[in-house]
């Protein structure tokens, strides 16, 4: 399970670096990413079936051994063809590990161990996508981007032979075979995967402005009416739905598409600002990024011990509030935000998230019976995936358009009249005395720092309202109930007494940072009125003669909308 989750983030960090290796673009070398998440989003809910027909052994047997080999193979290609088809392999292999290995937690251990053993499962959720840029970054900075792939070989094939070995707990029916739903299990397949592909490519195509994109939206629309219709009519569905009738469940599920949002978009949204902002390598933005592994894994044992002694309601919502208030502490970054800045927030975001992950998994699988575990464990992984692919989605088309607001905004505030703009551009003309053109040089510099200024003011924006969003919807463990007894809810009082002192006690609402406020963030906006005539160039990564006289931490900045680690 752990190799499974981290692969994804470990070969993210390092795509730069297999894109070299392969000679692809960098639409291309995307679908090292998007074949992964497909094929890995189709396998999460089917594990449970196929744990049913062959039985769980066999089956985590097989995906460990074929996670190995497909690994094996990503490590050995050549091409970039074969690395995306052995990608593939790889994420459906390794998709069937991760909720099995839930719902077998759930199944051979005693309740009275359940806290600990919870622990451990929801550090492994949590720190792999957290410690991935760091591993990855480690590997290709001191071997090759081909130690991605073999550094699965020696754990994959131990974990095949103990499992093996040791864990037989159920018997498959092959009978079942007989009654498999290939239409359902079609249909899920298409919706899942279109459904993936479109949130993956959809911010960078520009969504439906994207003739495939929009294919495939339509595609996804009706494969997933299809598949709702077949699941819930059908004698023998591919997977139960039913499962979502049981209220915690159905919460759980929710907050872990919730937690995915933010799991996810986290570690892709604080290396894309330490890489387009401060220029940060693989192994620097991994060393920033470790902060909440750490955290996290300090953590765990405690969090287990805790469970079991506190209303687990209670547990989420403390969570909730930590994850939240360590997000909305990185919402006043400037352009020279780094390691220090992270590191708080870091820590707190890592024990809310690894509380959260604990007490809901309880909570959601705490009330099913033996034989709905791996159905239950399948869709709860599922919707933590879908959750992650979403906020990934939702994170670039928001920040795209929060940074086009705070350029048209910080353009407003440039006056040719201003003493510091004559100034400003006096000291650019110097700088730039020796090419043909030093004032259009200068005006180019500084049409580079309104787009740098705009783009930290949105990043700005979504660390705030993720943890806003946080903060309001952790009143949503009150619906909760404890899972060890149907009527046993009296920590609600306990939760809503929690809420109401948080509400009592908050500071005023926050603000989102607006241009006007643009010196708190390291920005002094001066130029000439002129900077309008090189707005389309600097944004699309043109500096002309004044970037190649420019100092490398400006060109950096300049080329900020390349792929970064």
């Amino acid at each position: 399970m752990f190799m499974a989750i981290l692969d994804i983030q470990i070969v993210a960090s390092s795509l730069n670096e297999i894109q070299a290796g392969l000679a692809a673009s960098p639409e291309q070398v995307s679908w090292i990413q998007t074949s992964y998440l497909i094929a890995e989003i189709v396998m999460i809910p089917l594990s449970g079936m196929l744990a049913r027909i062959f039985s769980t052994r066999v089956v985590l047997t097989v995906s460990a051994l074929g996670f190995t080999l497909a690994s094996l193979g990503c490590a050995l290609s050549t091409s970039l063809e074969a690395l995306i088809v052995l990608r593939a392999v790889q994420g459906f292999m390794g998709g069937a590990m991760i909720p099995l290995t839930q719902a077998v937690s759930f199944s051979i251990f005693p309740r009275r161990k359940m806290g600990t053993i919870q622990a451990v499962i929801g550090l492994v959720a949590t720190m792999a996508p957290s410690i991935g840029p760091t591993v990855g970054g480690y590997l290709t900075e001191y071997f090759s981007w081909h130690w991605l792939f073999l550094a699965n070989l020696l754990p994959g094939i131990l974990v095949a032979s103990l499992v093996w070995r040791n864990l037989e707990i159920d018997s498959g029916d092959r009978g079942l075979l007989k009654r498999l739903d290939t239409l359902g299990l079609s249909l899920m397949a298409v919706f899942l995967g279109s459904l993936e592909y479109v949130l993956e490519e959809g911010p960078g195509d520009d969504w439906f402005a994207s003739t495939p994109i929009l294919l495939w939206a339509i595609v996804c629309a009706l494969s997933c009416v299809g598949f709702f219709w077949r699941v819930l009519s059908a004698d023998n569905p591919i997977v139960d739905l039913r499962v979502f009738k049981n209220r915690n469940f159905a919460l759980g599920a929710l907050v872990g598409f919730w937690l995915g949002v933010v799991l996810y978009g986290l570690v892709y949204l604080v290396p894309l600002f330490l890489g387009s902002v401060r220029g940060f390598s693989s192994l620097q933005i991994g060393e920033v990024m470790f902060v909440a592994g750490v955290a996290m894994f300090l953590m765990a044992p405690l969090s287990g011990k805790l469970s079991d002694l506190i209303d687990l309601r209670l547990m989420m919502f403390i969570g909730l509030v930590l994850t939240g208030v360590g997000t909305g502490m990185n919402a006043h970054l400037t352009s020279g935000s780094g390691y220090n800045e992270f590191f708080w927030p870091q820590v707190i975001r890592g024990v809310g998230q690894i509380l959260v992950l604990l007490s809901v998994s309880r909570l959601a699988m705490g009330r099913l019976a033996p034989h709905e575990l791996g159905n239950g464990s399948g869709l709860f992984n599922v919707m933590r995936n879908l959750g992650g692919a979403v906020g990934l989605a939702l994170i670039d088309t928001v920040r795209d358009w929060r940074e086009d607001y705070h350029w048209n905004q910080l353009i407003g505030s440039i006056d040719q009249s201003r003493q510091v703009v004559i100034d400003q551009l006096a000291s650019y003309q110097v700088t730039f005395s020796g090419l043909t053109d030093p004032w259009q040089a200068g005006v180019a510099m500084i049409a580079q720092r309104i787009s740098l200024q705009a783009e930290v003011l949105a990043f700005d924006n979504i660390f705030l309202w993720l943890g806003a969003v946080y903060v309001v919807g952790s009143v949503v463990v009150i619906a909760f109930r404890r899972p060890e007894s149907e009527g046993s809810d009296e920590g609600v009082a306990v939760v809503l007494l929690a809420v109401v002192l948080l509400a009592s006690n908050a500071p005023g609402q926050s603000q989102a940072p607006q241009a006007g406020q643009c010196q708190q963030h390291g920005a002094k906006i001066i130029g000439p009125g002129e900077v309008d005539a090189v707005t389309a160039q600097q944004r699309h990564g043109g500096g002309g003669e004044a970037e190649e006289h420019a100092e490398p931490a400006q060109r950096n900045q300049a080329q900020r909308e390349m792929p970064q680690a």
